[in-house]
């Protein structure tokens, strides 16, 4: 089982862990404890190093299986029990932090303002797109939505995770903003994300601290996907 240090700590850039298993067909190391995050919820999964005796192993795709996660590397594999430090690519981490945390601010003001469910989302560093049960969208509703998601950017928000028993979770009102509930069945424990004062809803990814590290969010484009269905594009500057 791999201790998932990113759900608690979305900053930190190193950490020090022991290979538990690998996997030679797909040239995949298995860590007591990572800060890789492994993918999902439209965040995609974090890249970077794994370093084992002085020599760094680029770590190329990662996936979690069961209640490990492998990280794919290029190069020979450690061998099991080998003390590895991990270096994430950080500067790749932090913009996918910001444009997840961007993706919040943003539904949580479509659901408070206009009570609007969440169809579908995804991101990449920087920039990302989600879908809204609107029914219409014009321009002048998509600029004013802009303007209230850098009103909440301006004003410095807090963002805090905690881990729940399932039960505790699902006691909070609006926990699943999607259409669908995604939550398996089996998750007894359950990670929130809230923006204090604006949003609270179950989330696995990573997210920066403050709203204020976002920077400023440009609605680029919108468009209709069909019925009820519409999508904001979003994308924020290099630099918050």
């Amino acid at each position: 089982m791999t201790e998932l240090l990113y759900q608690t700590d979305s900053y930190l850039k190193t950490f020090e862990a022991v290979v538990t298993a690998v996997d030679s067909q797909e040239n995949g190391v298995v860590l007591d404890r990572t800060a890789f995050y492994p993918g999902g919820g439209g965040q995609p999964a974090d890249l970077g190093t794994l370093i084992v005796a002085g020599v760094g192993y680029p770590v190329v795709r990662i996936r979690k299986a069961g209640d490990d996660v492998v990280h794919i590397v290029e190069g020979p594999l450690p061998p099991v029990g080998a003390t590895v430090t991990g270096q994430l690519d950080w500067e790749r981490r932090y913009r996918l932090m910001r444009t997840h945390t961007a993706m919040h601010i943003l539904c949580g003001v479509v659901w408070r303002d206009y009570g609007a469910s969440v169809t579908g989302g995804n991101m990449e560093p920087l920039k990302g797109r989600m879908d809204f049960e609107f029914e219409h969208l014009q321009k002048d509703l998509v600029q004013e939505i802009e303007r209230k998601i850098n009103a909440e950017v301006a004003a410095a928000r807090p963002v805090r995770t905690a881990i729940l028993p399932r039960e505790e979770a699902f006691r909070i009102p609006d926990l699943i903003r999607t259409r669908i509930n995604l939550l398996p069945e089996g998750i007894t424990r359950v990670r929130v994300v809230e923006i204090v004062g604006l949003d609270l809803q179950a989330d696995g990814g990573t997210h920066v601290a403050s709203t204020a590290e976002v920077g400023p969010i440009r609605i680029t484009d919108y468009t209709s996907k069909g019925g009820i269905n519409k999508r904001l594009y979003v994308a924020l500057e290099p630099e918050g």
